[in-house]
């Protein structure tokens, strides 16, 4: 869908999305499509790019806002159609935004105590089916999409290094769905299970905090800024990815950036942003990333990886 498009929904603008977002285009599902269908393929994507039978996935984890069902879990729903094994650990994970990062800091440390020996770790959201489309300070936004990675124990100084999660609920209401299992449920009325964000609050928040993140990974790995070879950020907008790296003095140069193409996907716009650079060739084998998230909650973390 593209930003001339939604010109035909709401009062907006391509010139005023671009500027503000810096997205041109995102990606929505077709109706018959569940976020489980766009998990599938992004798993299967995953385990054949490492070359692994997938029977030896002995973890499937899925970081997601927007699950096919109250229960059974998107990964349980998943977890045949992808024929990892049959006794496999399966769960979803539910950070907004930060989820991904959530579901690979959740992956490592099962790996790291011999829990499993393969963990397939998607991120994977339908945005879509929660956004008020009159709402034209929400639905310019987001979109749907997937991604996914494998990880597995390795003797070599590569993968991840280590993730820093965190969260704050002191302001749940500047970005939250107002409706749940426990409350409202029965009564979805006026848009009541749509987005709700109060945007200018949450750039400020985001901005810095993703500092402090940034600073306390690096500090806590005692490396410089000039170490880190790419900066893969979750892709809210364009804003926040560049008032990021300025505060950090980071170039833009090092930081991949895909929101033009896939709007913010949520937990799956990390994912398919390193997806996209490495297929692309800009992330080389050996070369430090720095991932990165902020999300609803508040929710944040990061990831440290070589690649």
């Amino acid at each position: 869908m593209t930003n001339t498009e939604l010109e035909q929904l709401v009062d907006t603008s391509d010139a005023w999305i671009r500027e503000r977002t810096g997205i041109e285009e995102r990606r929505i599902a077709d109706p018959s499509q569940t976020t489980g269908d766009l998990a599938v393929e992004a798993g299967l994507a995953a385990i054949a790019a490492a070359d692994v039978d997938p029977a030896t996935v002995d973890m499937v984890i899925v970081g997601t806002s927007t699950p096919d069902a109250v229960f059974p879990s998107t990964a349980c729903l998943i977890q045949r159609r992808l024929g990892v094994a049959p006794d496999a650990v399966a769960m979803d994970v539910a950070a907004a935004c930060s989820g991904f990062i959530y579901a690979l800091g959740v992956a490592d440390r099962f790996i790291r105590t011999g829990s499993v020996k393969r963990a397939l770790v998607i991120g994977a959201e339908t945005f879509s089916r929660i956004l008020n489309w009159q709402d034209r300070s929400t639905c310019v936004l987001f979109g749907d999409g997937a991604g996914a990675v494998l990880l597995e124990a390795t003797t070599e100084h590569e993968g991840i290094i280590n993730t820093h999660l965190h969260s704050d609920g002191a302001n749940a209401e500047l970005l939250h769905v107002p409706w749940g299992v426990s409350q409202g449920y029965d009564r979805l009325v006026d848009n009541a299970g749509t987005v709700s964000m109060r945007g200018n609050e949450v750039f400020k928040v985001a901005v810095r905090t993703l500092g402090r993140l940034i600073d306390e990974t690096l500090e806590k790995n005692g490396l410089s800024r000039s170490d880190i070879d790419w900066v893969v950020p979750h892709q809210a907008n364009i804003r926040i990815i560049a008032a990021t790296a300025k505060k950090l003095d980071i170039p833009m140069e090092r930081v991949v950036v895909t929101v033009q193409k896939h709007g913010n996907t949520s937990a799956a716009s990390i994912p398919l942003a390193l997806d996209a650079a490495i297929r692309d060739g800009r992330i080389q084998r050996g070369q430090l990333l720095l991932l990165e998230a902020f999300g609803a909650g508040f929710t944040w973390g990061s990831a440290l990886v070589r690649y």
